[in-house]
């Protein structure tokens, strides 16, 4: 059995459960341009290419204080 195509946009709730994080925190990452969202409507919606671009920033961030 394989697994589902990553959906092009996730609303909040699910990129909350998809990082792990609460919903305030998410908003804060979009607040300070960490976490990249689109809006449609009145939506806020969060591409999985700002989920992945996000979670390599933190790989990065991490092998940096690591290296310091």
């Amino acid at each position: 059995m394989t697994a589902p195509a990553p959906k092009a946009l996730y609303r909040i709730p699910e990129a909350m459960r998809l990082l792990s994080l609460s919903r305030s925190v998410i908003y804060e990452l979009v607040r300070s341009g960490r976490l990249r969202t689109v809006k449609e409507g009145r939506s806020r919606l969060v591409p999985h290419s700002a989920i992945t671009e996000y979670v390599t920033l933190l790989e990065q961030e991490s092998m940096r204080g690591v290296a310091a």
